[in-house]
């Protein structure tokens, strides 16, 4: 006669779960908004590259700064300065948004995102995914996902860049709401930038010794309170820089148009 063990038993009465999820909250409203709200930062992105009315002195749009050719108006030239000559005829933007879009598709907070939102890998806890396997960050296109620290120094430029863009505003209008949308948005976009997970390794996350350090290690204590706060300021300053954007090319096609602009 066969006996039958604890474990066997219990193997027998385990519930077999065919659903998707046992979860009966709105799960999906979270990948949902993220897949509506990263679109429209796409969607907007190739909207930005193919608009010409990126310039009204003294504001230059976020999308296409620094502008590097002499195609650009002259007020948009970085420094006065073109170091792409007459060769570089397209959209300012076409070459610059490579550089902080790279840093934002390559984020860690963004990988998240995407992957959840778009390729549904999971789209939340405890739900299943479609996807039959998954092989890490190791192949062609998830392993560029490995190069997101250079693009944060790329990005260290761009935010700078801004910066000096927002002070130029400031300098020529200082009351305009367009200067302190500007300032605004660089400010978002340094403090998420500092804020990367990267940044935080950078600033003194190799040291064994905080005492032998104390510089790096209050570097590292306040680029940490930032990284705290790194899914809110993702956020904060997609929509900043897309609302700065906008904002200066509806003045340069006076659809805005008052005294203060």
């Amino acid at each position: 006669m066969t006996q039958t063990t604890p474990e066997a038993s219990v193997r027998r009465q385990r519930a077999q779960v065919k659903v998707r999820t046992l979860r009966t909250d709105r799960w999906w409203l979270a990948p949902l908004l993220t897949f509506l709200g990263l679109s429209s930062f796409l969607v907007y992105g190739v909207w930005a590259i193919i608009n010409n009315n990126y310039y009204v002195d003294p504001y230059i749009a976020p999308f296409s700064s620094p502008c590097l050719a002499t195609s650009c108006p002259e007020g948009a030239r970085l420094f006065g300065l073109a170091p792409f000559g007459d060769w570089y005829t397209l959209p300012p933007g076409l070459l610059i948004l490579g550089l902080p879009g790279g840093f934002r598709l390559t984020c860690y907070y963004y990988r998240k995102s995407y992957y959840r939102s778009f390729w549904l890998s999971p789209p939340a806890c405890a739900v299943q995914e479609p996807h039959g396997k998954y092989s890490g960050e190791t192949r062609f296109p998830l392993i560029i996902q490995n190069i997101h620290r250079y693009f944060f120094y790329a990005a260290i430029v761009i935010g700078a860049i801004l910066s000096y863009d927002a002070i130029l505003a400031l300098i020529h209008k200082p009351i305009a709401l367009g200067t302190w949308i500007l300032i605004v948005n660089a400010i978002l976009i340094v403090t998420y930038t500092i804020s990367c997970h990267s940044c935080r390794h950078i600033t003194a996350g190799r040291l064994n010794h905080f005492s032998k350090h104390p510089l790096r290690y209050k570097a590292w204590t306040f680029v940490s309170k930032l990284n705290a706060k790194h899914q809110p300021l993702a956020w904060a300053s997609m929509f900043s820089v897309m609302g700065a954007d906008l904002y200066v090319r509806l003045v340069a096609m006076h659809v805005i148009n008052f005294p203060y602009a």
